[in-house]
Protein backbone atom coordinates (compact mmCIF):
# COMPACT_ATOMS: atom_id res chain seq x y z
CA UNK A 1 0.00 0.00 0.00
CA UNK A 2 1.41 3.23 -1.20
CA UNK A 3 1.39 6.30 1.88
CA UNK A 4 1.10 9.99 0.86
CA UNK A 5 3.14 11.75 3.44
CA UNK A 6 1.84 14.62 4.59
CA UNK A 7 4.91 17.21 3.97
CA UNK A 8 4.67 16.37 0.48
CA UNK A 9 0.68 16.75 0.24
CA UNK A 10 1.76 20.15 1.65
CA UNK A 11 3.82 21.15 -1.05
CA UNK A 12 1.15 19.91 -3.54
CA UNK A 13 -0.88 22.37 -2.09
CA UNK A 14 0.99 25.07 -2.37
CA UNK A 15 2.36 24.63 -6.06
CA UNK A 16 -1.55 24.47 -6.47
CA UNK A 17 -2.67 27.34 -5.12
CA UNK A 18 0.74 29.35 -6.24
CA UNK A 19 0.85 28.66 -9.86
CA UNK A 20 4.23 28.02 -9.56
CA UNK A 21 6.54 25.87 -8.15
CA UNK A 22 8.78 29.10 -6.52
CA UNK A 23 6.15 30.62 -4.55
CA UNK A 24 4.95 27.16 -3.23
CA UNK A 25 8.32 26.27 -2.11
CA UNK A 26 8.25 29.89 0.07
CA UNK A 27 4.76 29.06 1.01
CA UNK A 28 6.48 25.40 2.80
CA UNK A 29 9.88 27.36 3.66
CA UNK A 30 11.07 25.31 1.49
CA UNK A 31 14.10 25.49 -1.69
CA UNK A 32 12.26 25.29 -5.12
CA UNK A 33 14.17 22.64 -6.27
CA UNK A 34 13.95 20.71 -3.03
CA UNK A 35 9.81 20.81 -4.00
CA UNK A 36 10.52 19.71 -7.47
CA UNK A 37 11.89 16.70 -6.73
CA UNK A 38 9.67 15.86 -3.67
CA UNK A 39 6.82 16.39 -6.25
CA UNK A 40 8.56 14.47 -8.92
CA UNK A 41 9.26 11.59 -6.76
CA UNK A 42 5.83 11.31 -5.82
CA UNK A 43 4.44 11.99 -9.79
CA UNK A 44 6.42 8.37 -10.34
CA UNK A 45 4.92 6.41 -7.67
CA UNK A 46 1.38 7.78 -9.18
CA UNK A 47 2.35 7.33 -12.68
CA UNK A 48 0.42 10.49 -13.09
CA UNK A 49 1.63 13.87 -13.77
CA UNK A 50 0.11 16.61 -11.19
CA UNK A 51 1.60 19.63 -12.88
CA UNK A 52 1.51 20.52 -16.32
CA UNK A 53 4.69 22.52 -17.21
CA UNK A 54 5.99 24.93 -20.18
CA UNK A 55 8.44 27.70 -19.76
CA UNK A 56 6.35 30.36 -18.74
CA UNK A 57 3.37 28.82 -17.31
CA UNK A 58 2.59 25.87 -14.50
CA UNK A 59 -1.46 24.24 -14.80
CA UNK A 60 -2.25 21.68 -12.25
CA UNK A 61 -3.61 18.61 -13.98
CA UNK A 62 -6.91 17.08 -13.33
CA UNK A 63 -5.23 14.35 -11.21
CA UNK A 64 -3.33 17.21 -9.42
CA UNK A 65 -6.49 18.88 -8.55
CA UNK A 66 -7.70 15.67 -6.95
CA UNK A 67 -5.01 15.05 -4.87
CA UNK A 68 -4.34 18.85 -3.42
CA UNK A 69 -8.41 18.83 -2.66
CA UNK A 70 -7.61 15.33 -0.52
CA UNK A 71 -4.61 17.40 0.97
CA UNK A 72 -5.99 20.52 1.91
CA UNK A 73 -8.76 18.28 3.99
CA UNK A 74 -6.12 16.24 5.41
CA UNK A 75 -3.83 19.45 6.42
CA UNK A 76 -6.68 21.01 8.09
CA UNK A 77 -7.64 18.07 10.11
CA UNK A 78 -4.04 17.72 11.18
CA UNK A 79 -3.88 21.31 12.43
CA UNK A 80 -7.81 20.71 13.88
CA UNK A 81 -6.02 17.67 15.47
CA UNK A 82 -3.07 19.41 16.88
CA UNK A 83 -4.73 22.08 18.43
CA UNK A 84 -7.30 20.08 20.03
CA UNK A 85 -4.33 18.38 22.53
CA UNK A 86 -1.82 20.93 22.80
CA UNK A 87 -4.21 24.16 23.07
CA UNK A 88 -7.13 25.03 25.35
CA UNK A 89 -10.11 25.65 23.71
CA UNK A 90 -10.91 29.36 23.16
CA UNK A 91 -13.81 31.11 22.05
CA UNK A 92 -14.22 35.13 21.02
CA UNK A 93 -14.55 36.93 18.20
CA UNK A 94 -11.13 38.29 16.06
CA UNK A 95 -12.32 41.24 13.26
CA UNK A 96 -9.05 41.38 10.76
CA UNK A 97 -8.64 43.99 8.07
CA UNK A 98 -7.30 43.04 4.55
CA UNK A 99 -7.10 45.11 1.32
CA UNK A 100 -9.03 43.40 -0.92
CA UNK A 101 -6.06 42.29 -3.31
CA UNK A 102 -4.80 40.49 -0.27
CA UNK A 103 -7.81 38.49 0.84
CA UNK A 104 -8.61 36.60 -1.98
CA UNK A 105 -4.65 35.31 -2.35
CA UNK A 106 -3.45 35.14 1.07
CA UNK A 107 -6.35 34.60 3.70
CA UNK A 108 -8.79 31.58 2.42
CA UNK A 109 -5.90 28.98 3.32
CA UNK A 110 -4.96 30.89 6.99
CA UNK A 111 -8.94 31.11 7.77
CA UNK A 112 -9.55 27.88 6.77
CA UNK A 113 -6.85 26.36 8.99
CA UNK A 114 -8.00 28.87 11.84
CA UNK A 115 -11.72 27.61 11.61
CA UNK A 116 -10.89 24.08 11.78
CA UNK A 117 -8.25 24.64 14.65
CA UNK A 118 -10.89 26.67 16.57
CA UNK A 119 -14.44 26.75 15.44
CA UNK A 120 -15.46 28.62 18.41
CA UNK A 121 -13.91 31.58 17.43
CA UNK A 122 -15.77 34.06 15.20
CA UNK A 123 -13.85 36.02 12.35
CA UNK A 124 -14.78 39.22 10.83
CA UNK A 125 -13.20 40.47 7.64
CA UNK A 126 -13.24 43.89 6.66
CA UNK A 127 -12.03 44.40 3.01
CA UNK A 128 -10.73 48.50 3.08
CA UNK A 129 -7.39 49.82 1.30
CA UNK A 130 -4.57 50.17 3.62
CA UNK A 131 -4.63 53.60 4.15
CA UNK A 132 -8.50 53.19 5.67
CA UNK A 133 -7.20 50.04 7.98
CA UNK A 134 -4.75 52.66 9.38
CA UNK A 135 -7.11 54.81 11.12
CA UNK A 136 -9.28 51.37 12.22
CA UNK A 137 -7.02 50.39 14.31
CA UNK A 138 -6.25 52.91 16.05
CA UNK A 139 -9.82 53.59 16.84
CA UNK A 140 -9.84 49.76 17.82
CA UNK A 141 -12.64 49.03 14.71
CA UNK A 142 -10.66 46.27 13.83
CA UNK A 143 -8.38 43.80 16.02
CA UNK A 144 -5.48 42.87 13.21
CA UNK A 145 -4.42 44.34 10.09
CA UNK A 146 -2.59 42.84 7.31
CA UNK A 147 -1.72 45.62 5.07
CA UNK A 148 1.14 47.71 2.87
CA UNK A 149 3.19 49.51 5.61
CA UNK A 150 2.31 53.29 5.31
CA UNK A 151 3.34 56.07 7.39
CA UNK A 152 1.48 56.22 10.92
CA UNK A 153 1.31 52.49 11.48
CA UNK A 154 3.62 50.06 12.87
CA UNK A 155 3.53 46.29 12.68
CA UNK A 156 5.55 42.87 12.52
CA UNK A 157 6.94 42.51 8.83
CA UNK A 158 5.06 39.45 7.27
CA UNK A 159 7.25 39.96 3.60
CA UNK A 160 8.45 42.04 1.36
CA UNK A 161 5.84 41.48 -1.86
CA UNK A 162 6.72 41.99 -5.51
CA UNK A 163 4.69 44.54 -7.67
CA UNK A 164 4.46 43.62 -10.63
CA UNK A 165 2.68 45.28 -14.13
CA UNK A 166 -0.68 42.85 -15.19
CA UNK A 167 -1.75 42.93 -18.81
CA UNK A 168 -4.68 41.14 -20.54
CA UNK A 169 -3.21 38.15 -22.22
CA UNK A 170 -5.64 39.05 -25.52
CA UNK A 171 -4.57 42.69 -25.91
CA UNK A 172 -1.08 44.30 -26.03
CA UNK A 173 -2.28 47.60 -24.59
CA UNK A 174 0.86 47.85 -23.00
CA UNK A 175 2.32 49.21 -26.18
CA UNK A 176 -0.32 52.51 -26.13
CA UNK A 177 1.06 55.93 -25.92
CA UNK A 178 -0.02 57.68 -23.72
CA UNK A 179 -0.33 54.21 -21.88
CA UNK A 180 -3.21 53.37 -19.55
CA UNK A 181 -3.34 52.61 -16.31
CA UNK A 182 -5.31 51.31 -14.19
CA UNK A 183 -4.99 52.11 -10.21
CA UNK A 184 -6.11 52.14 -6.81
CA UNK A 185 -7.26 55.36 -5.47
CA UNK A 186 -5.07 58.12 -3.94
CA UNK A 187 -3.12 56.37 -0.50
CA UNK A 188 -1.89 53.27 -2.78
CA UNK A 189 1.49 52.55 -2.42
CA UNK A 190 1.20 50.45 -5.66
CA UNK A 191 0.44 53.44 -7.67
CA UNK A 192 2.91 55.48 -5.79
CA UNK A 193 5.21 53.12 -7.57
CA UNK A 194 4.07 53.06 -10.79
CA UNK A 195 3.75 56.69 -10.81
CA UNK A 196 7.15 57.76 -10.15
CA UNK A 197 8.95 54.73 -12.03
CA UNK A 198 6.82 55.92 -15.10
CA UNK A 199 7.70 59.72 -15.13
CA UNK A 200 11.56 58.64 -14.20
CA UNK A 201 11.57 56.40 -17.64
CA UNK A 202 9.61 59.40 -19.09
CA UNK A 203 6.83 57.40 -20.21
CA UNK A 204 3.48 59.07 -21.00
CA UNK A 205 0.45 57.42 -19.29
CA UNK A 206 -3.40 58.08 -18.57
CA UNK A 207 -5.16 57.27 -15.74
CA UNK A 208 -7.55 55.07 -17.82
CA UNK A 209 -9.36 53.85 -13.84
CA UNK A 210 -8.88 54.35 -10.64
CA UNK A 211 -11.15 52.89 -7.84
CA UNK A 212 -10.41 51.15 -4.29
CA UNK A 213 -11.71 48.42 -5.85
CA UNK A 214 -9.41 45.24 -6.93
CA UNK A 215 -12.02 43.10 -8.83
CA UNK A 216 -12.83 46.91 -10.65
CA UNK A 217 -8.83 46.75 -11.70
CA UNK A 218 -9.04 43.31 -12.89
CA UNK A 219 -12.28 43.93 -14.97
CA UNK A 220 -10.53 46.73 -17.05
CA UNK A 221 -7.44 44.66 -17.03
CA UNK A 222 -9.33 41.79 -18.43
CA UNK A 223 -10.92 43.61 -21.03
CA UNK A 224 -7.43 44.56 -22.63
CA UNK A 225 -8.34 48.46 -21.83
CA UNK A 226 -5.32 49.08 -19.41
CA UNK A 227 -2.21 47.67 -17.50
CA UNK A 228 -2.54 47.33 -13.59
CA UNK A 229 0.41 47.11 -11.14
CA UNK A 230 -0.96 44.72 -8.55
CA UNK A 231 0.68 42.49 -6.21
CA UNK A 232 2.12 39.37 -7.54
CA UNK A 233 -0.12 37.43 -4.84
CA UNK A 234 -2.77 38.60 -6.06
CA UNK A 235 -2.50 38.15 -10.16
CA UNK A 236 -4.94 35.83 -11.49
CA UNK A 237 -2.86 33.14 -13.45
CA UNK A 238 -4.93 33.94 -16.43
CA UNK A 239 -3.58 37.68 -17.15
CA UNK A 240 -0.40 38.12 -18.70
CA UNK A 241 2.68 39.59 -15.98
CA UNK A 242 4.76 42.59 -17.77
CA UNK A 243 8.36 43.59 -17.57
CA UNK A 244 11.34 44.81 -18.90
CA UNK A 245 11.06 42.54 -21.78
CA UNK A 246 8.06 44.82 -22.81
CA UNK A 247 9.45 48.07 -22.17
CA UNK A 248 7.73 48.82 -18.84
CA UNK A 249 10.09 49.82 -15.64
CA UNK A 250 10.64 47.55 -12.83
CA UNK A 251 8.59 48.82 -9.52
CA UNK A 252 10.10 48.32 -6.43
CA UNK A 253 8.48 45.85 -3.74
CA UNK A 254 5.82 46.69 -0.88
CA UNK A 255 6.14 45.73 2.72
CA UNK A 256 3.46 43.86 4.03
CA UNK A 257 2.69 43.70 7.94
CA UNK A 258 0.67 42.67 10.97
CA UNK A 259 -0.59 45.22 13.02
CA UNK A 260 -2.57 45.15 16.21
CA UNK A 261 -4.92 47.36 17.69
CA UNK A 262 -4.62 48.01 21.35
CA UNK A 263 -7.36 46.00 22.03
CA UNK A 264 -6.47 43.00 20.37
CA UNK A 265 -4.40 41.19 23.73
CA UNK A 266 -6.41 38.23 24.12
CA UNK A 267 -5.98 34.93 23.34
CA UNK A 268 -8.50 34.67 19.75
CA UNK A 269 -6.39 37.29 18.49
CA UNK A 270 -2.74 36.03 19.58
CA UNK A 271 -3.79 32.34 18.11
CA UNK A 272 -5.02 34.22 14.56
CA UNK A 273 -1.66 36.20 14.29
CA UNK A 274 0.19 33.44 15.05
CA UNK A 275 -1.32 31.51 12.04
CA UNK A 276 -0.93 34.65 9.81
CA UNK A 277 2.91 34.75 10.48
CA UNK A 278 3.50 31.25 10.54
CA UNK A 279 1.72 30.85 7.12
CA UNK A 280 3.09 34.05 5.54
CA UNK A 281 6.26 35.18 6.48
CA UNK A 282 9.60 34.60 4.21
Amino acid sequence: MKKLGLDVLEMVVAVDEAGSFVRGAQAVHRSPSAVSMQIKSLEAVLGKPLFSRDTRNLTTTAEGKTLADYGRRMLAMREEAWASVVRPQIEGRVTIGVPDDYISSLLPQVLGKFAAAHPRVEVRVIGQPSSALVSMLKDNAIDLACLTKVRGVAGERIRFEPIIWAGSATRKVWEERPLPLAVFAHGSTARDHAVRALQRENIKFRMSYESPSFLGLLSMVDAGLAIAPLARCSIPRRLVRLSQAEGLPLLDDVEVVLARSARSRRPPCDYLAEQILAEWKE
